[in-house]
């Protein structure tokens, strides 16, 4: 009878550094954040335990319910505009040769660009009297301020998003159709498939896997914005773009309300895992009754 061999564990040592970093980098600051929601921290030396307190009251607080509903409102337009543009920006990118490479380097350019100068950018940009933009739409006749209209500066903050990135959906969806092998174009074109067929029963359906890594990409990076709009509004006109970062900063940093801001940020973390969560179930069903859809076809 032979007796087993005993497990190696040594290959737990090269997962170690990794548990290290996430430890550092995620687990100690959340705990911080977890110790400090329970707490009224009146000063370095002084904390009194206050339980579920703050909690309660960052659910009861309007101003978070009204820049919550901002913060949905701006995710869902980022995603209705910025994944269609993408896919169709793609779509007509060159395949191969130098285009190819030329066009995505073009492509690529303004994700290069750090957050706080792409809201520099347009807050020059959108200027009436030396910005392109704003000078332009002076002439032609609209009243355009973003510093003055609440509306005007929404749709700005939401079109400086979709410059900004919209090439990361396109760059996404364009790896994505160049992994389809070709051996599903020649068959559609023996079968005489129009572009639209082949786009929604061919590229579409081999995009799936890219497309929701870019729109739960998008999605949660457009819930944490923050840079674009404090640099090119400062969250105004009045609170027309002060969303969920903007107004958590607020209270940590300008009123320095430790507690109720800790326990803002755990409910902000729950809110974009739960969307999240949500957004992929979603997207795995749809997927799913595609693929049964196209099978008893």
């Amino acid at each position: 009878m032979t007796t087993p061999k005993p497990l190696n564990q040594k290959a737990w040592l090269l997962v170690l550094p990794v548990f290290i970093c996430v430890a550092f980098s995620a687990i100690l600051p959340l705990m911080t954040v977890v110790n400090y929601s329970v707490q009224d921290i009146i000063s370095p030396e002084r904390r009194v335990f206050v339980g579920t307190e703050w909690f309660a009251s960052v659910l009861r607080d309007e101003e978070l319910h009204g820049a919550l509903l901002r913060q949905i409102g701006f995710s869902l337009a980022v995603l209705a505009v910025e994944i269609p543009l993408g896919i169709l920006l793609a779509l007509s990118m060159p395949a191969q040769g130098w285009k190819a490479s030329a066009v995505l380097v073009l492509v690529a350019l303004s994700l290069l660009i750090p957050w706080n100068v792409v809201g520099t950018i347009w807050q020059i940009y959108g200027r009436a009297d030396i910005g392109l933009l704003g000078h332009t739409l002076q002439q032609l006749g609209f009243d355009y301020s973003y510093t003055g209209d609440a509306t005007h500066a929404w749709v700005t903050v939401l079109v400086m998003d979709v410059w900004h990135w919209t090439p990361l959906v396109a760059l996404l969806c364009y790896a994505g159709l160049r992994s389809i092998p070709d051996a599903y174009y020649q068959a559609a074109r023996i079968d005489g498939a129009s572009k639209l067929a082949v786009f929604r029963y061919i590229q579409l359906p081999k995009m799936r896997g890219v497309l929701m890594i870019a729109v739960l990409l998008r999605f949660m990076d457009s819930f944490m914005i923050y840079t674009e709009p404090f640099v090119l509004t400062g969250g105004g006109p009045g609170n027309a773009t002060t969303f969920l970062s903007q107004y958590l900063t607020q209270k940590a940093v300008g009123q320095f309300d430790l507690g109720p801001a800790a326990a803002f940020s755990l409910v902000y973390f729950l809110i974009i895992l739960l969307l999240c969560f949500m957004l992929y179930n979603w997207m795995q069903r749809v997927g799913t009754a595609d693929k049964e859809g196209a099978g008893h076809g």
